[in-house]
């Protein structure tokens, strides 16, 4: 194992671990890191893509076992982000005959959405708070607008996750936060989870066919990330929320930041 793997299985260990800890930062980090390597913006994103379905697998079966899961809000999430995937597919597949563009494109869009995600760290508090004033202890789960709102939320998400890797985790979570606050939270992480599967799944794959996959990349990147991820959630809530959310969201600002400009 030369240099550049053995570099690949410890950024997999350590995102892993940040993973196991908070709960987020896989794609927000692994698809900086990935460029760091030198591995081109289209292929680092199709790449991390797969990499998100393997590793949030697991999860998932977690939940399920836990009941943590509302498969009905996962479906309406799913019937707005398949489209938004294939939608977002077909856009990079129309700037894949100049390499230049389409990796420029993603590198942009990758730049905004680290912020987006690092404002939805800052403020989850605030905005959960928000949340549940809003709903004013009357919220009913279910009905036609929220239902629309949820179809428009994986819509978006699905645009966003298919052009940068990035957005399932912390935007997706505090969306829903939003759209149903008074739910609880484990049911909310599950539910998040359980949808980011198969959107990540279906964006990986579809950017596998076009080429933007780099198989011995991803191979290196899980030998590091599975006993990260299980030594991370050993010890979770060691260390203070207060602390690691912060420094997480600085660390996505000034990536974000040197991306964008």
């Amino acid at each position: 194992m030369d240099f550049g793997s053995t570099g690949l299985v410890v950024a997999g260990l350590l995102v892993g671990f940040i993973v196991g800890m908070t709960g987020v930062g896989g794609g927000s980090l692994m698809t900086p890191i990935l460029l760091w390597f030198g591995i081109n913006p289209a292929t680092a994103v199709g790449t991390d893509l797969l990499y998100a379905a393997i590793t949030k697998s697991g999860g998932v079966l977690v939940h399920r076992k836990n009941d943590n899961i509302d498969w009905g809000i996962t479906g309406w999430l799913t019937m707005g982000s398949v489209p938004g995937v294939a939608l977002t597919l077909w856009f990079l597949s129309e700037l894949q005959t100049s390499p230049t563009a389409l990796n420029s494109v993603i590198k942009q869009a990758l730049g905004v959405v680290l912020l987006l995600t690092a404002l939805a760290i800052f403020f989850k508090k605030r905005l959960l708070a928000f949340a549940h004033k809003r709903a004013g202890g009357n919220y009913q789960p279910g009905g036609r607008r929220l239902n629309v709102m949820t179809v428009v939320t994986g819509l978006i998400l699905g645009i966003m996750v298919a052009l940068t890797s990035i957005g399932a985790g912390a935007l997706g979570t505090v969306a829903l936060f939003i759209l149903y606050p008074l739910l609880p939270t484990r049911r909310l992480v599950g539910t998040e989870i359980a949808h980011a599967v198969p959107l990540t799944l279906v964006a990986g794959l579809g950017h596998a066919s076009m080429g933007n996959m780099d198989w011995s990349v991803l191979g290196f990147l899980l030998m590091g990330s599975l006993p990260g991820i299980y030594v991370g959630s050993q010890l979770s809530g060691r260390i203070s929320d207060e602390v690691l959310r912060p420094c997480l969201a600085t660390m996505l600002v000034l990536i974000g930041y040197k991306l964008v400009f």
